[in-house]
């Protein structure tokens, strides 16, 4: 009678998928409209191959580790942060890849939402006689694929309110000051938050009163080829031209509506911006159907920083799935520009953040959470 074989050591799974989600965490922000994927081939607890997917077309993660692992990978553990796929795509199957690599055993962190491939890669590889774990470090690698997952599921980016505030909650002074509100550490975080991101979007006001670049740097941060869009919502084409967020390096977007007046359109597509034409609702861009426009382009995150209309109205609209506040230890007064302007909803419980993480960044903090019913 065959000797059972030994059950594998949680612990060693949970060190190797690890190194996966480290592996995926290159990828964020270049895949879309992929999810980030890493993977690692371990031999003998040794480490044979990495990698993570880099791009949409581009091989898929399983397929890196393998290449990169550059001999045979016979009875080899694959360590991957999310179910390999089943199907062709723009690539072939990976499920199919790794039975004809005779891989011996997979780690999966997350199962794959999409309908197209939930649950068949897995069951390809068992009805194959691979040996298949399920939900190692699981809500890390679900946290990887929240744009992706809330894209399959929705056909929406997942919506990420950004804002850095004082601890009375302004935005700015009542003259529009906010330069040095946090420190250098917030905004290194930030950067990497951008550049984990499909789009950045802002209000047309903040691009009057900010001329931001919204870019992630250093650009090294971005990534090679990365298409980071920038976004201005802006239903009355007043975004000057010469804005830096127009001129400078990267996709412009500027999302308007019939209101704006065509000459207006027509300068800022002459200076390289292109012009997406949304519903109006009161006058202003219809933010559903801005996310849904997104959406069919294949964003799967997108980070608003603002201003406190913008803010504002994802709240009220129940638009916003997480929010990311740096709260700088400050005082500004009753004066100061709000994070939220105007009335958003009367019942405390409608807009209360959950999951709440705090951290602490050099002299300020950061306070992260879903609102209840985001992704």
């Amino acid at each position: 009678m065959p000797k059972p074989r030994a059950k594998p050591d949680a612990e060693r799974d949970v060190f190797f998928m690890r190194l996966a989600v480290a592996q995926a965490l290159l990828g964020l922000g270049h895949t879309r409209p992929n999810p980030a994927v890493g993977a690692v081939l371990v031999r003998a607890d040794n480490v044979i191959g990495i990698g993570h997917h880099r791009a949409a077309g581009r091989p898929h993660a399983e397929i890196e580790a393998i290449a990169n692992a550059g001999s045979s990978v016979v009875g080899a553990t694959l360590y991957v942060t999310l179910e390999p796929c089943d199907h062709f795509g723009r690539t072939p199957p990976c499920a199919q890849r790794l039975v004809a690599e005779r891989i011996e055993r997979v780690v999966v962190g997350c199962v794959d939402p999409n309908p197209r491939v939930r649950g068949r890669g897995i069951d390809r590889l068992r009805r194959a006689g691979l040996q298949v774990e399920v939900g190692v470090l699981e809500a890390e690698c679900r946290a990887l694929i929240a744009g992706y997952s809330k894209h399959v599921r929705s056909g929406r980016p997942l919506v990420i309110m950004k804002a850095a505030v004082s601890l009375d909650g302004r935005l700015a002074t009542a003259s529009g000051e906010s330069a040095g509100l946090t420190g250098r550490a917030a905004h290194r975080h930030l950067h990497l938050l951008r550049a984990a991101s499909d789009a950045i979007a802002v209000g047309v006001g903040t691009v009057l009163v900010d001329d931001p670049r919204l870019t992630a740097r250093p650009a090294r941060l971005a990534g090679a080829g990365s298409d980071l869009i920038r976004l201005v919502i802006d239903s009355r084409g007043r975004t000057p031209p010469g804005a830096r967020i127009v001129t400078g390096q990267g996709r412009c977007l500027i999302a308007t509506t019939q209101q704006a007046p065509a000459a207006r359109l027509r300068r800022l597509a002459r200076a390289g911006a292109e012009i997406l034409v949304c519903r109006s609702r009161h006058g202003r861009v219809a933010l559903d159907d801005l996310l849904d426009r997104l959406g069919q382009r294949g964003l799967m995150t997108v980070l608003v920083e603002g201003g406190g209309q913008i803010h504002a109205s994802l709240v009220r609209e129940r638009l916003v799935d997480r929010a990311i506040i740096y709260v700088a230890p400050r005082l500004i007064g009753g004066d100061g520009v709000a994070l939220l302007a105007g009335h958003v909803r009367s019942r405390l419980d409608q807009s209360s953040l959950i999951d709440v993480c705090w951290q602490q960044l050099g002299r300020d903090a950061v306070v992260s959470g879903r609102f209840a019913g985001g992704s």
